[in-house]
């Protein structure tokens, strides 16, 4: 065989298991790319994204959409070929696997955790809402979770309402485990609960709950500390509201989602059309004060509002920095770092004043 065929060759076969290799070879990277855009004044699979019954609704107008990213799977490994076309994408972004999904997490409970930020980021949009209007939000210390191998597991279930540790009221999380440490290990110490079956019927009702029991536990050292007793609790907070909002949305996860959310909840209680028809997207976590912290993803949920046909985009304050560096056409950044900013924005942009919006800008 002659010399320069036999090179051609080997070089041909060279490139095909080059080729193999990084089609084949699975490497440390994950992607993100734009995912869907959803109104929340809208609806989504035929129902309304925000549902109110019990209190009057106004029309709206325009958009108040959410954004969305799309993440490759825990199990799912990208090949050679995959990453460098990811890299070299407008659209995508490339991350180390680790980013997405830390210590080992499993899809399963990337799932599950995704789940329950959701639900929370719901009931804090509906608290931060309904202050933004000054309608009552009551509130309630309940059990949010019982530690496994536990004194409490068996006798407190998450949802039960905690009303008073040893006859004292709590009226917040931190009381419960001040009025534990009051004690010492080995000690009984008394809840005065009102069962979680009993708090659900009485909230589906409509009623405040008026059955309690009382529950004795006996008190455990905390794991390396001899002198601190624990029951194995976590407390936490639920809300009772005046009136019902449900929110009807599916395959989603993760907090981000709060801001919008609480917009659209005040957009409808109020005759005041927010958007005046204008297309704005947006995204941030939000607190029960209204409060709007930052998201992951925000290159790729900028994308996905443009492509929506979105022109301005409630960014936080925080996430600035990282989204005016590649910002799509057409859109406008709007800082935000509380609700109050948002709904400040949103008249301004309804009424055609948008020289005043505050922007995110470089540093």
């Amino acid at each position: 065989m002659p010399r320069r065929t036999a090179t051609m060759l080997a070089s041909t076969l060279l490139f095909i298991a080059l080729l193999c290799a990084g089609v084949l070879l699975p490497v440390p990277y994950s992607e993100m790319s734009p995912g869907p855009t959803v109104n929340t004044l809208g609806d989504a699979r035929g129902e309304p994204v925000l549902d109110i019954e019990g209190r009057q609704t106004y029309p709206t107008t325009g958009h108040l959409n959410m954004t969305t990213v799309r993440v490759t799977g825990a199990d799912y490994r990208m090949n050679i070929v995959e990453t460098v076309y990811g890299w070299l994408a407008h659209d995508n972004v490339v991350v180390p696997h680790d980013t997405l999904y830390p210590d080992g997490k499993t899809e399963e409970q990337s799932t599950q955790e995704n789940a329950e930020e959701f639900t929370q980021s719901q009931e804090s949009a509906k608290v931060a809402a309904l202050k933004q209007l000054k309608i009552p939000v009551e509130m309630r210390v309940l059990v949010a979770s019982v530690r496994k191998d536990t004194p409490a597991e068996g006798r407190l279930h998450a949802g039960d309402l905690i009303r008073a540790v040893d006859g004292k009221p709590v009226k917040e999380p931190g009381d419960v485990a001040k009025l534990v440490t009051q004690r010492k290990p080995g000690d009984r110490v008394v809840f005065t609960i009102v069962p979680a079956k009993d708090a659900a019927a009485a909230e589906k009702a409509r009623k405040e709950p008026t059955t309690t029991r009382k529950v004795t536990i006996t008190t455990v050292p905390a794991p390396g500390q001899n002198d601190r007793p624990i029951v194995g609790i976590e407390a936490g907070t639920d809300h009772t509201f005046p009136f019902t909002i449900d929110i009807n949305l599916a395959d989603v996860g993760g907090p981000s989602a709060g801001l919008m959310f609480a917009l659209g909840i005040v957009d409808k209680l109020t005759p005041e059309n927010l958007t005046g028809g204008k297309f704005v997207a947006g995204t941030g976590t939000i607190d029960d004060d209204g409060k709007v912290g930052p998201i992951g993803g925000i290159e790729m949920k900028l994308v996905g509002a443009r492509q929506a046909g979105a022109q301005f985009f409630l960014t936080p304050s925080d996430n600035c920095a990282t989204a005016v560096s590649d910002v799509p056409d057409g859109l406008t950044l709007v800082k935000v770092e509380a609700m109050a900013d948002a709904t400040r924005s949103l008249e301004k942009i309804k009424s055609g004043e948008t020289a005043d919006l505050p922007r995110c800008s470089v540093g």
